[in-house]
């Protein structure tokens, strides 16, 4: 299966790498400057589980013009729509679209873009991002990429998919039950995010004074009542696992999302936080801790763009 990958950054970037490294047929669609970066450099991973290069087969917007088996879309929520623009080009009339982006606002936009058979829920957990030389750094060992029909199926496809990202460095499962997985991964994601960011600090360091423990599972429970409202209460393992991430006693656990207020730079606010408090709104769901943390992201977007010009 020949695999796209749009996009080479930590998500994109991380899972690529792996694939290539085990003998995939992996390209990556960059710009310009990522594309020098990478030409010059290879592509870098820096991870608990051993540091390595690949040099991988890039392809710019411009010349893209044959499809693909896979599309994997790692990209940012507030780029997906010129990425969608970039990467059409590249899905067939079989082809499997891939996102792991974070939340769900995502899927309505590829489904209303290219059809709903030929996208997949999906997942990843892995905690990484970009250094200032370009290199992947993946911060914990953790490294699963879940993904299925949204249908809840167990398709053929899905699991020759299962094959193909079954390599060394990646936990990979198709799933019968995608979108009740994501829910999760919503519900954690968005507690994870708007704690974190509305502290301005690590699960440890929020742990460490008062009443941080109880804050994070106020807000935890606003996010599991928004889920189970929508048809997907949260299940026993899920909320006993989170239960422990957000107990871990000097865990430096932060969110990507406060990692990009700490550079200066553009959030997923709005796809993540946004989205659970509208989704709340909807089902008249009280969330005063949600709404809080929304806010305060939506003050520190007010002035970036103002400091920006």
């Amino acid at each position: 299966m020949r695999l796209l990958v749009i996009g080479a950054g930590a998500l994109g970037g991380y899972y690529g790498a792996r694939v290539i490294r085990a003998g995939g047929d992996v390209t990556f669609l960059v710009r310009a400057k990522r594309a020098e970066q990478l030409r010059r450099n290879g592509l870098e991973v820096v991870s608990p589980h051993g540091d390595f290069a690949v040099q991988p087969k890039l392809i710019l917007a411009d010349d893209l013009k044959e499809t693909f088996d896979v599309v994997l879309v790692g990209v940012k929520a507030y780029s997906l729509d010129d990425a969608m623009s970039q990467f059409t080009p590249a899905v067939g009339s079989s082809t499997m679209i891939l996102p792991i982006l974070n939340g769900l606002k995502h899927i309505d936009a590829l489904t209303a873009r290219f059809g709903a058979s030929r996208v997949l829920g999906g997942l990843a957990n892995v905690s990484a991002g970009l250094d200032a030389e370009g290199r992947v750094v993946q911060f914990m060992a953790n490294q699963t990429i879940v993904f299925g029909e949204i249908d809840g199926s167990l398709s053929e496809r899905a699991l020759a998919l299962e094959t193909l990202l079954h390599v060394p460095g990646i936990d990979v499962r198709a799933s019968e039950a995608i979108m009740q997985d994501m829910w999760e991964k919503f519900v954690q994601l968005t507690t994870l995010a708007g704690i974190t960011c509305l502290m301005r600090a690590s699960i440890g360091d929020i742990l460490a004074v008062p009443n941080g423990e109880q804050s994070i599972f106020r807000l935890f429970a606003e996010c599991c009542a928004v889920a189970t409202a929508s048809g997907f209460e949260p299940r026993a393992p899920f909320i006993e696992f989170d239960r422990k991430l957000f107990t871990t006693l000097d865990s430096p656990l932060k969110a990507s999302m406060l990692r990009d207020i700490e550079r200066g730079s553009i959030t997923e606010a709005e796809h993540i936080l946004g989205d659970m408090a509208n989704r709340a709104r909807t089902l008249g769901i009280d969330t005063p801790l949600l709404d809080l943390a929304r806010a305060h992201l939506a003050a520190y977007e007010v002035g970036r763009r103002r400091a920006a010009g």
